[in-house]
């Protein structure tokens, strides 16, 4: 199903023709920069003049365009800039400047949940939010902070909005926030930045209905659970494939008992290692059930059993088991589901990307940013058998990274010896409360927040607390969603990027807005310079520089990733150019030629290997089509995008 965004009358978009131009024409500089152009982000509504007259003929614009600004005028109290698509002289025609939003870099950010930090004020200027952080008067703070969440705010107060109680998942409800300035501070001992945004989302907001209230017969709209179990079928795991069956039964029996059978849906995908001899039934992945089949009991069952574990041995021990789960990533109609889970059941750890038979080359870091890009959770059951206690310890770091969810931690849970009943009652117990949340829902139940474990009653209790927290978190994140509620609507508000109680924890995550075709060309360009450093090509330092200058791109101008190649930044002399002014930088921007000679081989290695992951990532990324976000309402293209983490960029 591919992903698109209606924008009533802006759905039928068309283009002026590109003006003709003298070919030395260029974009207006950025001011005090040689060679940073002046961009700015159309707003929802804008509309593109043939010349700067409300009288002129005029077209609607796809909201969140990227325009370089040629010129400027103002013509009887309107200001209106002269626009084009790119840096080399294609002019589009006239935008009045108010419905532009100046956009230097292709920073934006995303709110993250609130379940256990504060959620982010909005302030109506910069004086106010810097007087506050300075002092980092608390006092303060928690009144306008408790003002913001009952909707008592003064009209001369220095709050104007608040971020939404419920998370609301840019994969579901496409915004945008993107940064016009910062200022870098200090928030107790940590620094923070203050940020200068503007809150665009793609439609405006709805009325926000009435609280739901725990009342009989009060319902809401279907609130659907899927939950993927991904199963290792090696030799070893046969009586844990049995007992995952008979847990299944179990709870597809309660959920229809209670009349939910609708809501909630299993499937389930196998996974091997890798096959060199491929004997008849042999595989490395297997969907047996998707999450659409698996709505029906007696398709479900019939399929499962099928399964069995491999009659052949592994290479060694450990098994691709990030097959499994990007397989069940990619073969599962996740947005038909409000909750998404995936249950990966193995008692080995997995091959990464500098595994020479791992089939997807992506690392754990990747192969999670894929799910979470999807809003999908993985909890992993790690069984941890006598016959791998060598792998144990590295198995148990990987997966907890594997499974780390934002705000609630690693989803892990180790079944020590690898006791087949003790999995039992483990796998019963998850995959009970999973279902369990989707009838408090459909009953109307008022979500409460769980109640605070304390610490050593044991790990199956933490568990429960995090299916408990995770459970909270999707279900007032569906309620606020059903009520209509979206990003707040306002322009050029101030926020600090710190929780203000929890200085250490951040309170928003930094993204790079790409289009397919953006992606598409920094892999192949990130892939053509390791190829080339490789062959001894590129030296040391020009292989720093060609990915700095890469990574510097990207920050600034995404469009140009893919021009001048081999014309390195850093030796033309621009790179610090693109980097000043930029409030948050990559890994790679930072890195210097000393530092890569002072690495051991072992860190340059490991360095170029999480660069050789991303390259997969890329790739799995721009192959999901579902993800991609096409501003113009009709089906993905190269133009289509979607705001790619920081972290996940060179």
């Amino acid at each position: 199903m591919l992903r698109t965004l209606t924008v009533g009358a802006i759905a039928c978009v068309f283009h002026f023709p590109v003006l003709a131009q003298d070919s030395a024409e260029r974009p207006l500089l950025m001011p005090g920069k040689r060679t940073l152009y002046q961009r700015a982000l159309a707003n929802p509504g804008s509309r593109l003049y043939a010349k700067p007259s409300l009288n002129a003929a005029a077209q609607p614009v796809i909201p969140f365009t990227v325009f370089y600004a040629y010129g400027r005028k103002e013509l009887n109290d309107s200001k209106w800039v002269r626009v084009g698509s790119d840096s080399h002289g294609s002019v589009r025609g006239w935008i009045q400047e108010d419905s532009l939003i100046p956009w230097h870099q292709a920073l934006t950010v995303t709110f993250k949940a609130s379940e256990d930090i504060d959620r982010v004020l909005l302030f109506r200027d910069r004086k106010s939010l810097k007087r506050l952080v300075e002092k980092q008067d608390l006092k303060t703070y928690a009144r306008l902070y408790q003002e913001a969440v009952l909707g008592t705010l003064s009209p001369d107060s220095p709050v104007i909005a608040i971020q939404p109680e419920a998370n609301i998942d840019i994969e579901d409800d496409f915004y945008l926030v993107p940064i016009k300035r910062h200022e870098d501070a200090y928030l107790g001992t940590e620094r923070a930045r203050l940020l200068q945004v503007a809150s665009v989302p793609l439609q405006s907001a709805a009325p926000v209905a009435a609280p739901l209230q725990n009342a009989p017969g009060n319902k809401v709209p279907s609130y659907r659970s899927g939950i993927v179990f991904v199963i290792d079928s090696t030799q070893s795991m046969r009586p844990y494939i049995e007992r995952t069956r008979e847990v299944v039964r179990k709870v597809y029996d309660t959920i229809d008992a209670a009349g939910l059978s609708h809501q909630v849906s299993f499937g389930l995908t196998s996974y091997r290692d890798v096959v060199r001899a491929a004997p008849e039934g042999q595989f490395l992945v297997r969907n047996f059930v998707s999450l659409k089949e698996g709505g029906e009991p007696q398709r479900f069952f019939s399929q499962v059993q099928t399964l069995d574990a491999a009659t052949t041995s592994n290479a060694d021990f450990i098994e691709d088991a990030f097959a499994g789960i990007k397989s069940a990533i990619e073969a599962n109609p996740w947005d038909d589901f409000d909750a998404r889970n995936i249950v990966l059941v193995t008692d080995a750890g997995a091959r990464e990307n500098t595994d020479a038979f791992s089939s997807t080359r992506l690392g754990v870091d990747d192969i999670r940013q894929l799910a979470q890009d999807r809003g999908i959770a993985i909890w992993v059951l790690h069984l941890r058998t006598p016959r791998g206690a060598k792998n144990h310890r590295k198995a148990e770091r990987q997966y907890k990274r594997l499974s780390e969810y934002p705000g609630i931690g690693d989803l892990y849970y180790g079944v020590g010896m690898g006791k087949v009943e003790d999995f039992g009652g483990v796998l019963q117990t998850l995959a009970d409360q999973l279902a369990e949340q989707v009838g408090k829902v459909a009953k109307g139940d008022a979500a409460l927040p769980p109640e605070h474990e304390s610490e050593g009653q044991g790990d199956l209790v933490a568990l429960k607390g995090k299916v408990a927290k995770l459970g909270y978190a999707l279900q007032m994140r569906y309620l606020r969603k059903v009520r209509g509620e979206r990003p707040p609507a306002v322009f050029d508000a101030w926020l600090v990027d710190r929780d203000f109680k929890d200085p250490k924890r951040s309170s928003i995550e930094v993204r790079v807005l790409m289009s397919r075709d953006q992606l598409s060309d920094l892999r192949n360009g990130l892939q053509q310079a390791l190829d080339l450093a490789e062959e001894g090509v590129l030296s040391p330092r020009n292989f720093i520089n060609e990915l700095k200058s890469m990574a510097a791109r990207l920050s600034r101008d995404p469009k140009t990733v893919g021009e001048g190649a081999g014309l390195s930044l850093a030796e033309l002399g621009y790179l610090n150019e693109y980097v000043e002014d930029l409030p948050y930088v990559s890994e790679v921007t930072g890195l210097s030629l000393a530092d890569w000679e002072e690495w051991p081989a072992e860190r340059q290695v490991d360095f170029v290997s999480r660069l050789e992951s991303k390259i997969s990532y890329y790739q799995a990324l721009h192959d999901h089509t579902d993800l991609w976000v096409s501003l113009d309402g009709g089906a993905v293209s190269g133009e289509s995008v979607f705001p790619v983490p920081l972290d996940m960029l060179p």
